[in-house]
């Protein structure tokens, strides 16, 4: 079986982890995920399943790299990780005004720049950033580009706990602009949730939860209507199909001359997805064959 399940990840569970756990549902060891979900982040974690594994790197070229988040936060306390799963480095009693937010988030809008956390698995001379801070090192990180499209403050609840909603790029942190608001507004936070809505064209409203699935399988459900095909997430990449006679030597490696423009294509065979080519000077390379 080969296909990708858009997973609700939950708090608390690694990606890789969640990953597992869909797989052994497949009784796969095959397996792979779009993107990387902190360990406290909930949401969207698109899980490819046996040969869909291959087109992870196409979507990730193709598809246009927005994602979505809600997060909360929290004034007044600053953790060593910027979030509520921290340790705690320091309180206060300063709570900025909603305008003062609201300004914040629209100046960060404008930045094209961010630093990373430093609990983060950026590599810094062949190790995780969070592994050289948890052994003691005092680590500087380095501004990264950036895009934060939409930044808006939702509201906050009885808790005190502040809402927002952002659609970013990718290699954005939200707890780097909890970290960012918090500073902007002469204050401190730390970051109560995350859960991504969006990632790759992958939408939370397609997304199942682990449990669900794991109840499916043992009361002998049909977990395949949930698996959705290899090319589900590949709908801007434009289609060549091809006979009987030409599949098999594309699938066996070979070159067809074919009257397309220079670019990357699906490639089909009666209906059925093959693989993904490259046509160069109107010849079809493969690159991925399934």
């Amino acid at each position: 079986m080969d296909g990708f399940i858009i997973l609700d990840k939950d708090s608390g569970v690694f990606s890789r982890t969640a990953g597992w756990h869909v797989a052994k549902l497949f009784d796969t060891k095959k397996f792979g995920h779009i993107g990387t979900l902190d360990p406290m982040a909930s949401g969207v974690l698109p899980i490819a399943i046996g040969n869909a594994t291959k087109i992870i790197p196409f979507i990730e070229e193709t598809k246009e790299n927005k994602k979505e988040y809600l997060f909360g936060l929290k004034f007044g306390i600053d953790t060593d990780s910027l979030d509520i799963t921290g340790n705690i480095k320091q309180t206060n009693d300063i709570i900025p005004s909603d305008t003062d937010i609201i300004n914040a988030c629209e100046k960060i809008k404008e930045s094209t720049e961010q630093i990373p956390p430093q609990f983060s698995a950026i590599h810094i001379d062949g190790k995780r950033a969070y592994e050289l801070v948890r052994n003691g090192a005092n680590i500087e990180m380095k501004p990264r580009p950036v895009n934060i499209y939409e930044l808006e403050f939702t509201g906050k609840n009885k808790d005190n706990e502040y809402n927002f909603r952002v659609v970013c790029s990718r290699g954005t942190y939200v707890r780097s602009i909890v970290r960012d608001i918090a500073k902007l507004c002469g204050a401190i936070a730390t970051t109560t949730y995350i859960r991504r809505t969006l990632t790759n064209g992958f939408d939370i409203k397609n997304a199942v939860k682990l449990d669900f699935l794991e109840n499916l399988v043992n009361n002998k459900g049909h977990i395949k209507e949930y698996l959705m095909k290899p090319d589900c997430a590949l709908g801007d990449i434009p289609v060549i199909n091809l006979d009987d006679k030409d599949v098999i030597l594309y699938k066996n490696g070979g070159f067809i001359k074919i009257g397309e423009s220079d670019g990357l294509y699906r490639v089909y065979s009666n209906e059925n997805f093959v693989g993904i080519g490259r046509v160069k000077d109107e010849t079809l390379k493969p690159k991925r064959t399934l």
